[in-house]
Parts: C-alpha cells; sequence; structure tokens
C-alpha cells in the first residue's frame, strides 16, 4: 500500500483565501471580483449544493474541487493542483472523492465542462472514465464578464 503524502479533508469558506492561491498558482482563469470572490464563495456553501475538498500536504493546500449540485445532477468544477504537486495522483484521488461525495447526495450523473486549451485536465478526466458528449454545446448568458 502507497502511503500518502497528502491528506483530503473538506474545506469551509474559511478556506477562501488558500484556495483562490492555489487556484491562481495553477493558471486557473478566476473572477475574483464576481463569481470567484469571497462573498459569492460563502454564498455557495450556505446554499447547502457545494462542497469544497481539499489535499492538504502538512499545513499546506496543495489541491482543491469543488463538488457541487443541481438537484439532479452533480457536477465538479475548479480542479487545481498546485504546479509542484502534479503528476502524484492528487487530482485524481480529487475527482474520485468528488464522485464519492456526489453520489451520496444521490447525484447519478456527474459532469465536467472544461475549457478546451486545458488538454491536462481533458486527458485527466478521460482517465477517469468520462466521455465527451457529441450532441452539447455549452451557451452561456452572462450578467456581466466577472459572474
Amino acid at each position: 500500500m502507497q502511503v500518502r503524502e497528502y491528506e483530503l479533508v473538506t474545506l469551509t469558506a474559511d478556506d477562501y483565501d488558500g484556495v483562490r492561491a492555489l487556484w491562481e498558482a495553477a493558471g486557473l482563469s478566476i473572477r475574483p471580483a464576481g463569481r470567484d470572490s469571497a462573498e459569492a464563495f460563502a454564498r455557495q456553501f450556505a446554499g447547502g449544493t457545494q462542497t469544497v475538498i481539499g489535499a492538504r500536504a502538512g499545513d499546506r493546500l496543495v489541491g482543491v474541487v469543488l463538488a457541487t449540485h443541481d438537484g439532479r445532477k452533480g457536477w465538479i468544477n475548479r480542479l487545481a493542483v498546485h504546479p509542484d504537486f502534479r503528476r502524484r495522483g492528487i487530482g485524481q484521488a480529487l475527482v474520485a472523492e468528488a464522485e464519492r461525495v456526489l453520489r451520496a447526495q444521490g447525484m447519478h450523473i456527474i459532469g465536467v465542462l472544461i475549457e478546451d486549451w486545458n488538454t491536462a485536465s481533458l486527458a485527466l478526466f478521460e482517465r477517469a472514465g468520462y466521455a465527451r458528449h457529441p450532441d452539447i454545446v455549452y451557451l452561456t448568458k452572462r450578467d456581466s464578464p466577472d459572474v
């Protein structure tokens, strides 16, 4: 049995600063004045449909993923692993834990949206058994660029 150099933990709204710093270090495009603000992060927790899972190596947050649902479908969002800790199975472990959480909440369909330039995430999710859907085109209507 391989010993992990990290542990998976459930994070809270109080962990926002560390989560945001990790998103930035990992190169995620974030909207700190909008949907990724501390206020929005706290509001999403208060809604009861978001679980934030972190990977900690000692006191350092090295990975994070958001598991959310809309009551009928689960979503894996904002997966990030610090560049110094990639290729160690942390991303796979975070995805597996997000799936476990969502299934425990009654979700039998789990989706993920990945920007086409993010080939590392595409490969990770394909290895985890996710398939591209040939018939779906994702459209959005935004009240502002920050939402």
